[in-house]
């Protein structure tokens, strides 16, 4: 069971085997505000964790037993804590333990003794850059968009429904949907999407892959996320093409209908150009056209109905 999602105080997970500090940490970040849950050992935060959501965990990186390293490594293969911003606490300050932190999953390396308008300073920012990520997936999930973040190994990271459903995995409820869950990507599409970062964004044409028997998706990149997570658009692979489907749907010619595609998906008229091998100045002379037969104004409004149209909204 997990805590509501309205509520007044922010919660920290503090896990440390030092009841100095953790007194500390309670201490400092209660009076800011925060409400303190504690653990003196990785077993015992998991078990809390599977009762209860943090909106930041504090993680000692050396303790008995298990360490927060690894601690950190499994609570990022959970779908409902992976979003969770983790901030690593140790007396150890090599670069090699700072980047041992980051790859494990952490966001942050706190230095001990730790100062507490910094603890305070850097918990108030990743709570915040954390809550903005989630508004963000919601807004996604809100107008119906298909889009996966796929980590550097792999792993789907999170889903909005409609591309969890494409891919197989039929959403529970509207929070899990948000979140990797069980999709699980092949050896093939994984490969095509590390060679994605390789090229710039706009040489990277959609893939069409076959995910289950007389199941194709069509993929689409969007770009690198701040927190290294790539983004791809998810489709379904057995139907019109979207350039096809705007070309239909809106009566528009075939180089048209490219144009507008490529449109909706941010690009720039230079972009455009570059990647359907136009100038600039036939780019906007097609966008024109483009605007008097969808009665619309500007570029975002002839967006906003492409991509209403395509995805059936």
């Amino acid at each position: 069971m997990s805590l509501p999602a309205e509520r007044d105080r922010d919660i920290a997970l503090v896990v440390d085997d030092s009841p100095e500090t953790l007194s500390f940490m309670t201490d400092a970040l209660e009076e800011s505000g925060i409400s303190v849950l504690v653990a003196r050992d990785a077993r015992t935060a998991l078990t809390l964790l599977g009762r209860i959501i943090p909106d930041v965990i504090l993680l000692d990186a050396v303790m008995p037993g298990l360490n927060g390293f690894e601690t950190c490594r499994r609570l990022k293969q959970d779908h409902r804590l992976s979003q969770i911003p983790v901030i690593f606490m140790t007396g150890l300050s090599g670069t090699e333990d700072v980047v041992k932190g980051l790859r494990a999953g952490g966001v942050d390396y706190l230095t001990k003794p730790i100062a507490p308008d910094e603890l305070l300073a850097r918990v108030g920012v990743h709570i915040a850059n954390a809550r903005i990520t989630q508004s963000a997936r919601d807004a996604l999930d809100a107008t119906g968009r298909s889009v996966i973040a796929v980590a550097g190994d792999g792993r789907v990271v999170w889903s909005t429904p409609r591309a969890a459903a494409l891919l197989g995995r039929a959403p529970d409820n509207s929070r899990d949907s948000l979140q990797g869950g069980d999709i699980v990507l092949d050896a093939a599409l994984r490969s095509w999407m590390a060679t994605c970062t390789e090229r710039p964004l706009s040489a990277v044409p959609p893939r069409r892959f076959d995910v289950a028997l007389g199941v194709t998706v069509e993929l689409s990149y969007l770009g690198r996320h701040g927190l290294g997570e790539l983004l791809f658009r998810v489709s379904d692979g057995s139907a019109a093409s979207p350039t096809e489907q705007l070309q239909t749907r809106l009566h528009l010619t075939a180089r048209e209908a490219e144009v507008l595609n490529w449109l909706a998906q941010g690009k720039s008229n230079r972009d455009i150009g570059a990647i359907l091998s136009l100038s600039p100045r036939t780019v906007n002379k097609h966008l024109e056209q483009i605007y008097v037969k969808l009665q619309v104004e500007n570029r975002t409004a002839a967006a906003v109905l492409a991509i209403r149209t395509v995805d059936g909204a």
